[in-house]
């Protein structure tokens, strides 16, 4: 027979045996923080997932999509990710960029350039990894936002560094990436393009806004090109949180926030890019 959930009619699901699921499987991703104003990257969020989250018949679990945190201009902070929440589970927000330093986050944003080496802003443990660091020039380039899989890269005294990557999820039954680092610069302007971590990251261009972290993937924005002030750093990309348990037990006896709905692999998938809830 066929299922609908907010409007959607998405597959057929499989017979149902007369038992309810009695744990899910998830992924919780938070939104990635924005890029600086002085070369560096933005964090991406934080990113959660395992198997056998115990479920409690009859309670309604709240689900929480964090938004993406603004990018900047020139002496102009940028924004932290905002958190995503499943239930129990909280996954950080990506670290913004204060000034010329990074700041802790799900993932950790890059640090620019402040006339001396400074540090990324640190990452929350099992969840993403630090920012890159910057040069030790003046207006010179800063490091890439940390990822989910990897520290950002730091700044060498002629190129900005990359974004940490993310991590690869097949919790939908194909592969995604998730959660990876904006794209640091060079506060003067930039040669070539700088990438931002695969999961999302926003990438440098040699002139031109930063680009903005991929939605629904928490990825970091990046930082600016073309010379201090000239254009805005990018946006962090909204969170995610996808759920999923066995087709052959019954489906939820209540969903709100409309998530898209998939049937792969023997799995009912719930797929929420907006805050609702969800009661088995």
């Amino acid at each position: 027979m066929s299922d609908r959930i907010g409007g959607l009619i998405t597959g057929t699901l499989n017979p149902l045996t007369s038992l309810p699921t009695a744990t899910v499987e998830y992924l919780v991703v938070a939104g990635g923080g924005g890029g600086g104003n002085q070369g560096p990257g933005g964090g991406a969020g934080g990113l959660l997932t395992a198997t056998g989250y115990a479920i409690t018949l009859g309670s309604s679990i709240t689900i929480t999509i964090g938004g993406g945190g603004a990018g900047t201009i020139v002496n102009v902070n940028s924004v932290a990710g905002s958190n995503s929440v499943f239930g129990s589970i909280t996954a950080t927000g990506g670290g913004g960029v204060s000034g010329a330093n990074g700041q802790s986050g799900g993932s950790g944003g890059g640090s620019g350039s402040s006339g001396s080496v400074t540090s990324g802003g640190a990452g929350t443990s099992g969840q993403g990894y630090a920012g890159g660091a910057g040069s030790s020039s003046f207006a010179g380039p800063g490091g890439g936002g940390g990822g989910a899989g990897s520290v950002g890269i730091s700044a060498t005294q002629t190129f900005g560094g990359g974004g940490g990557t993310g991590i690869c999820s097949t919790i939908t039954g194909q592969p995604v990436f998730y959660a990876g680092g904006g794209a640091g610069g060079v506060y003067g302007g930039v040669s070539t393009t700088v990438y931002g971590g695969g999961g999302g990251g926003g990438n440098t261009p040699v002139s031109g806004p930063g680009g903005s972290g991929q939605a629904n993937t928490g990825g970091g924005g990046a930082t600016a090109g073309g010379g201090a002030g000239s254009f805005v750093s990018g946006n962090g990309g909204s969170g995610i949180v996808i759920i999923r348990y066995p087709t052959n037990t019954a489906p939820p006896a209540s969903v709100t926030g409309g998530p898209q709905v998939l049937y792969n692999s023997g799995y009912q998938i719930y797929v929420f890019t907006s805050s609702g809830t969800i009661t088995f």
